[in-house]
């Protein structure tokens, strides 16, 4: 009587750009999902269907993996180049389009989140804080889509204070007092009275 031959063992196929590209939209859900800070190689490892080596050989850090995750500059090129005088239109659609498909799963978003260690209560202030602008540009301005504007406002002055007051780098952040008064006025005339 034959002995069987044993089953060969199953090649694993390896593709490292499948793997690589599984690992990006895992760490992009899960830095999204959860922050920077909560976020670990092994989650990532778990969500993208490979292990926590095989992440680290992609990626030699978290942080590296966070900023793979990324949209590369020349992404951001490709979608911003043309006439200047549709740049804001550009950047606008790029931005919620971006924002939508990705099913907030963006980098930014994680970036935001990771910021803010005590995202209930951080939740919390913004929306008080959102509330008492509001309050207050009513007795000012008048016109419709107050709140728009408001929100507005709010939003692009988070993005000056992180730029000037928590990254602390780039032409904001260079700039003087005096100067970052004079570049804010225009846009904020802009946004709250155009």
């Amino acid at each position: 009587m034959e002995t069987p031959s044993p089953t060969p063992a199953k090649k694993r196929r390896r593709d490292p750009e499948a793997s690589r590209a599984a690992i990006l939209e895992a760490a992009r859900a899960a830095f999204a999902e959860r922050g920077y800070a909560k976020t670990t190689i092994r989650d990532v490892a778990r969500r993208a269907g490979v292990t926590h080596g095989l992440v680290l050989r992609h990626f030699t850090s978290k942080e590296q993996l966070f900023l793979a995750a990324v949209p590369s500059p020349r992404t951001l090129m490709a979608e911003v180049a043309g006439d200047p005088k549709t740049l804001p239109v550009r950047i606008a659609r790029s931005y919620v389009r971006r924002m939508a498909e990705s099913g907030g799963s963006d980098p930014f978003v994680a970036m935001l989140r990771a910021v803010a260690s005590e995202e209930e209560s951080a939740k919390r202030l913004f929306t008080a804080m959102q509330q008492e602008s509001l309050d207050m540009y009513r007795e000012v301005i008048p016109g419709p889509e107050l709140e728009e504007r408001v929100a507005s406002v709010g939003a692009y002055l988070i993005g000056v204070t992180f730029s000037r007051y928590i990254f602390g780098s780039g032409p904001l952040a260079e700039m003087s007092d005096e100067q970052l008064v004079r570049h804010l006025v225009p846009n904020l005339r802009t946004i709250l009275l155009t």
